[in-house]
C-alpha cells in the first residue's frame, strides 16, 4: 500500500529556490511549495511504503545542498 507524507523542510538562508527545484525532480513528489516563516518548504510525496519513504528522506532529501532539517508526517488513512 502506498505511503503518503507531508515533509516540512528547513533550508539554509538563500538556498530555498535551489532546494525547491531539486525536490521537484524527485520521484513521487506531488507538491512542493516554499512558504514564509518556518518551515521553509512544504512537500507532499507518495512512495511505495514507509521503507521507501525513509530512503527518500535520508538518502535523497538530506543530501540536497541547503537542507538543514526535515520533519516527516505520514498521512493516516481513516
Amino acid at each position: 500500500m502506498a505511503t503518503k507524507a507531508y515533509i516540512l523542510i528547513k533550508v539554509k538562508t538563500g538556498r530555498t529556490k535551489d532546494v525547491l527545484q531539486s525536490l521537484k525532480k524527485l520521484a513521487g513528489v506531488e507538491q512542493a511549495h516554499s512558504c514564509f516563516g518556518q518551515p521553509d518548504i512544504f512537500l507532499f510525496i507518495t512512495t511505495q511504503d514507509e521503507r521507501s519513504l525513509s530512503d527518500v528522506v535520508i538518502t535523497k532529501i538530506h543530501q540536497i545542498e541547503g537542507v538543514e532539517e526535515t520533519d516527516t508526517h505520514i498521512v493516516a488513512d481513516t
